[in-house]
């Protein structure tokens, strides 16, 4: 079957775990799934939180979200090398570190951000498509892009993979002719280079945003490669996830910087229009797509969660297509009317959603690649994260719980929210540096405690690599 053909495939397979007679793609196809869904306005509206919500100079600006892009693909990369050696969703995988039961914790959360950002997602789409056509509202925008999204999450991984396959050529050529025409065409003002400056607030909150961005895609990164060729290799899947998310999100998060710096009065949409004058309607349809394809991508993972608490609630189920439709729809509901009922404090919620995110995904990424990665080395039970007893990994694992809270907990002298500014972060001129103090903390301490505390895992290791569990 060929690639076109397989796009119009509706895919059956949800949650279970993928054949190895129907593996099927190559690396440089998670390259473009990730450069091509970045290629959108929400990154380009995140890039411009750098110089208006950070009052960063663009040479800090850049450099901040160079380093916080660099330092958060890492995350997000090591868990897309998972997906061809287990073959699973990300969030079923989850159930080797917490159990069957203990994971719902986590899957609960992942299927709130992955509301959030397809709420956005809509609400910047919106906003633009009514800055190109005098008169019109945000909502028919919010409308098209819902219904364009849900079409490709209804047919699933591969119409997915085809969309961003695409939008990486045709959406990486528009995003360089708006940074030509805005920089040669429209013009920078004289003083752009002198506009803002140094704060290290702004500099730590910027590289947090950046780190963010790519730490979110790791709940469910290795969605996209659990189709891939088992003896792909790991390190394929790594570089090509970690260069394509970084790249395809600097690129645009650096126009976003450019844009806000030089229109810092209107908002980000419309500045962005603005400035690109003539050819503002062929860049907005065009970004405007970008973002379906990411929305089709959280409509899609979000599917899968919901189907996942689904079958942890009920083990003898087994969800088709037909399932993961619905789930799709109910999602594409909640967002929708999200998007409606959120759009006019849309930046103010954004921002604190992101921040919110740090608090809750660090902890999880860093019990995760520690499991996977220095104490069972990738070797796991895969049938038993669908058994009704969590198979060898239990319902509950409690130290995974207990180290997940208290990665929460640690950052919270660290927090700087509107809603919280901790002690530290409060004596450091309200600096964020919890994401930094989660993962240092929460990484060696479920090592140490899971080596103490779950012996029988380093035994569960050798079992699976030498064929006895099953």
């Amino acid at each position: 079957m060929s690639a076109h053909e397989e796009a119009l495939q509706r895919e059956l397979i949800t949650i279970q775990p993928i054949p190895l007679n129907e593996r099927h793609g190559r690396a440089r196809d998670l390259f473009t799934v990730w450069f091509g869904a970045n290629l959108m306005l929400l990154t380009v509206v995140t890039g411009g939180l750098a110089v208006t919500q950070f009052g960063l100079s663009f040479g800090w600006a850049a450099l901040s979200l160079v380093v916080g892009n660099l330092v958060g693909a890492v995350f997000m990369a090591l868990h897309s090398a998972q997906g061809p050696r287990l073959g699973v969703p990300q969030m079923v995988q989850t159930r080797g570190q917490f159990g069957s039961l203990g994971s719902l914790l986590v899957v609960g959360i992942v299927v709130l951000m992955y509301l959030g950002f397809l709420a956005s997602n809509l609400v910047v789409g919106g906003e633009s498509f009514a800055s190109i056509i005098p008169g019109l509202s945000e909502s028919p925008g919010i409308m098209l892009i819902s219904v364009l999204s849900v079409i490709a999450a209804i047919y699933g991984y591969d119409l997915i993979h085809a969309y961003t396959r695409i939008m990486t050529y045709v959406s990486g050529g528009v995003l360089a002719l708006a940074a030509v025409w805005i920089i040669w065409v429209h013009g920078l003002p004289a003083d752009f280079l002198q506009r803002n400056g140094f704060n290290a607030i702004g500099m730590l909150g910027t590289v947090s945003v950046a780190a963010l961005w790519q730490i979110a895609y790791a709940p469910y990164v290795s969605d996209y490669s659990r189709y891939m060729p088992r003896d792909s290799g790991a390190r394929p899947a790594f570089w090509a996830s970690y260069w394509g998310c970084t790249l395809g999100s600097l690129l645009p998060m650096l126009l976003g910087a450019v844009v806000g710096l030089a229109l810092p009065h209107l908002p980000l949409a419309k500045a962005l229009t603005s400035m690109l004058g003539a050819i503002a309607p062929v860049v907005v349809v065009v970004l405007s797509a970008g973002l379906a394809a990411a929305s089709a991508m959280n409509l899609y993972c979000g599917a899968l969660s919901m189907l996942t608490i689904g079958q942890t609630l009920l083990p003898a189920w087994s969800p088709g297509a037909g399932a993961r439709t619905i789930c799709a729809l109910i999602l594409s509901a909640l967002s929708l009317l999200g998007a409606l009922l959120g759009r006019s404090s849309f930046l103010a919620n954004y921002t604190d959603f992101i921040l919110l995110l740090l608090y809750v995904l660090v902890p999880w990424t860093a019990i995760n690649l520690v499991d996977y990665y220095l104490l069972r080395h990738g070797q796991y039970d895969v049938a038993s994260f669908l058994r009704q007893d969590g198979g060898i990994y239990g319902r509950v694992n409690v130290v995974a719980v207990l180290c997940y809270l208290i990665g929460i907990i640690v950052q919270v002298p660290f927090m700087a929210t509107p809603l919280h500014t901790g002690a530290v972060a409060h004596a450091m001129g309200g600096a964020d540096l919890s994401w930094i103090v989660g993962l240092a903390v929460t990484s060696p301490v479920y090592f140490w405690l899971a080596r103490r505390f779950q012996p029988a895992a380093r035994e569960v290791v050798h079992q699976v690599h030498d064929g006895v569990a099953q």
